[in-house]
């Protein structure tokens, strides 16, 4: 009957501590890549260094509890001069060994990323964090003066290493994508660089590691890896202008677009619409997400964040476009969702 109470307890703190390994940007468990496989080893040795370390610390107070004898009222005076090893020995020389040994495994592993470097490399894709999204500008060697922007998603080919160039436009942001790589900051003024290689296909969730103002927790990202035929045939989508609308009510969104303040902050390749200060839309349509990362795109999300940005992302750049109802809201929705 005693030992029911303790199984249920440490039952129910396996499945808190199952729960808490099932999260899409956990590293430990699975990687995407080379570079995030090495951290995760560097994390499991600090993890099992930790957990030994507390087990033998607990370990020495139950066996110092249970040895005691006597009452507080009778003790040995203080200057007896004992006990002075086990505490340079416990309290110094162990932690410091442990702290030398993970230290030296981080530099080494520091050492083993190749990071990238302007001198000998030239960035493929040019990130920007700014409140609270990212751009990415790609880069052609074949083609220096043409280059596409894309917000959010980060496309990369499997198999092969990009160089990331990463800046920050207002405040410091931090562009971590755990399953990929470690994190690394953005710090106005500076230039940063990292190298990206995805080992398998798939979508690696990312996020703003470093608290960038209130809408922080927001500011999010993807990073979708493809085989390299399918990573150029999207460099060729994205290439392209928009399509023209063809039925008449994306016809009409075109022109509420166009005759609203929407042309002054966006870009639409292929229209007057020139705006450089919020995402380029020419391909919105295609991406996974809305709002940095935030709302899943869809007919409904949507909507809701060309009326109410503020209501859903508060202190976004996006204002609220109340103006827009009825006929002229479901016309412009359905211009976005054709720009493919």
């Amino acid at each position: 009957m005693r030992a029911r109470p303790l199984r249920l307890v440490l039952a129910a703190l396996g499945g808190l501590a199952a729960a808490g390994c099932d999260t899409p940007q956990n590293y430990l468990i699975h990687t995407g890549g080379r570079a995030a496989s090495w951290i995760a080893w560097l994390g499991w040795e600090a993890l099992i260094a930790f957990c030994a370390a507390t087990l033998v610390t607990w370990g020495f107070l139950l066996w110092f509890a249970l040895r005691r004898r006597g009452t507080f009222a009778e003790h040995a005076p203080i200057d007896i001069n004992s006990g002075q090893a086990w505490i340079l020995i416990g309290g110094f020389l162990v932690p410091l060994a442990v702290l030398i040994w993970l230290f030296i495994g981080m530099m080494d592993l520091m050492m083993s990323f190749p990071m990238g470097h302007p001198a000998t490399q030239t960035p493929d894709i040019v990130i920007t964090g700014q409140q609270w999204w990212w751009e990415a500008v790609y880069r052609f060697k074949d083609h220096p003066d043409l280059s596409i922007r894309t917000a959010t998603e980060i496309h990369v080919p499997v198999g092969r290493p990009v160089n990331i160039e990463v800046q920050s436009s207002d405040v410091m942001h931090s562009f971590w994508v755990p399953k990929l790589h470690g994190k690394i900051d953005l710090v106005p003024g500076l230039k940063n660089f990292i190298r990206l290689q995805a080992s398998e296909p798939g979508t690696y969730l990312g996020q703003c590691a470093s608290y960038c103002g209130e809408q922080h927790a927001n500011m999010r990202l993807r990073v979708i890896a493809q085989t390299p035929r399918d990573y150029r045939a999207w460099l060729a989508h994205q290439r392209a202008d928009a399509p023209a609308p063809m039925s008449p009510e994306a016809m009409r969104g075109q022109q509420v677009f166009l005759e609203a303040a929407c042309s002054l902050c966006h870009t639409v390749r292929g229209t007057p619409a020139l705006g450089d200060i919020g995402p380029d839309l020419t391909h919105v349509a295609s991406h996974q997400t809305l709002a940095g990362g935030m709302l899943e795109n869809n007919t409904a999300n949507l909507e809701a964040w060309v009326t109410h940005a503020q209501s859903l992302k508060p202190g976004s750049p996006m204002p609220n476009l109340a103006e827009f109802r009825g006929a002229d809201l479901r016309a412009l929705v359905a211009y976005l969702q054709t720009l493919r």
